[in-house]
């Protein structure tokens, strides 16, 4: 018999969770086409060469790599910057520059499972190609901001910095000292003795002040939230200049937000520099901070009513309704078995979180009128069939 089970770092969403994710993804869309990013998608397999060697060492070792079955050799999606580089390179003759997109597919990364990390996740980008600046790496700290106020949180932080603070550095130890929150001076330092680093680097990266360019791009934000930290470093290789990590006050697993500015990565599919900045959000870990703080909607049921049929003669009338408030925009289910009792219908439409019942009996029939139970405080009423609209509006 096969055992029931997904892969380690792989999840299915029932309705419940489910729901909540649509309402994030729905949230974001809103934010990010309120500034006139427009939607993108890539497919989930890209041949190996176009991802391969963009994120440092430990970004190959976590791709999902393979050979397929016409011996190409093909990686999983890892993020989705990389992606937007190969498509503006491929299409720019094509598309309007400045282009602005956003991206929420699914990425793939194998790396070790712990709490808001996954080895599939949802990753939500918003982007600017084709502009180099301060007003654009402003605008996606803006549209990230923008978006977490959207989903209800209130006290968070805007981490910034720049990769020119690193000039000189080894890259193996941009990625070390970026650990400073997670393992301390005392770890950084032990690391880069260990790996045969000059541990001076972590006192020369402390000492750094805000570029010229950070003080631009903070200037237009006027944010009291934004906050430099010359250790902030986000360990992907192809940064250049802004780099940036949202954080929400009391959620302890990480920032929820990151991105910069990556003016040299599409150069190399277009045969010349093209600038770009942009963000990408940790969806889960959105979703994990949203659960600890409460911030879901009570109720993100988007059924109106069941609509019973208990009496076969009846259920031409039962579907009647049921149409003739869809036609008006009103999400409504109809049971679809007539053999079972009323009880155990209501039973099905509260297991469901449905806030309303719609009973046609006979005498209803009879009248042109309906019974509405509320299925949260139990009580019930009848009315005139032409009312019922209004009635669950």
């Amino acid at each position: 018999m096969v055992k029931v089970q997904t892969l380690k770092g792989f999840r299915d969403f029932l309705p419940k969770e489910a729901k909540k994710r649509q309402y994030v993804i729905n949230t974001l869309k809103t934010v990010f086409e309120s500034y006139g990013f427009e939607p993108l998608e890539t497919p989930a397999l890209e041949y190996e060469e176009v991802l391969l060697g963009k994120y440092g060492e430990e970004g190959d070792k976590m791709m999902y790599r393979f050979e397929d079955l016409g011996k190409r050799k093909v990686a999983l999606r890892y993020d989705q910057t990389v992606p937007l580089a190969r498509v503006v390179a491929q299409y720019q003759n094509e598309l309007p520059i400045p282009f602005k997109r956003y991206q929420i597919q699914p990425v793939w990364r194998a790396e070790n499972t712990q709490k808001g990390r996954f080895r599939e996740f949802l990753q939500c980008d918003a982007d600017i190609v084709g502009s180099s600046s301060p007003l654009s790496d402003a605008e996606v700290i803006a549209v990230a901001t923008k978006a977490v106020e959207k989903l209800g949180f209130k006290n968070f932080k805007i981490i910034i910095n720049d990769r020119a603070n690193f000039a000189g550095v080894e890259p193996l130890a941009i990625v070390i000292i970026d650990k400073l929150k997670k393992i301390g001076k005392e770890g950084v330092l032990k690391e880069l003795a260990e790996k045969g680093l000059p541990t001076k680097s972590l006192d020369q990266i402390l000492e750094k002040w805000p570029t010229e360019n950070l003080k631009e791009i903070t200037k237009v934000l006027n944010d009291s939230r934004v906050i430099f930290d010359s250790t902030l470093a986000r360990g992907l290789d192809y940064y250049t200049g802004l780099i940036f990590e949202i954080e929400i006050d009391g959620y302890t697993a990480g920032s929820v937000c990151g991105g910069g500015r990556y003016d040299k990565l599409i150069g190399m599919f277009a045969n010349r520099d093209i600038p770009a900045v942009g963000f990408a959000f940790g969806f889960d870990r959105l979703l994990e901070a949203m659960d600890e703080l409460k911030l879901f909607p009570d109720d993100l049921q988007t059924t109106k009513a069941l609509v019973t049929v208990f009496f076969k003669e009846l259920k031409e009338k039962s579907l009647e309704v049921a149409s003739k408030l869809r036609s008006n925009n009103i999400n409504i289910e109809l049971y679809l078995d007539e053999n079972s009792s009323l009880e155990k219908q209501l039973k099905y439409a509260d297991q469901k979180g449905i806030p309303y019942a719609v009973i046609i009996g006979p005498e209803e029939a009879k009248n042109n009128s309906v019974t509405v139970k509320n299925l949260k405080t139990r009580e019930q009423k009848t009315i005139p069939q032409e009312t019922l609209q209004s009635e669950l509006q």
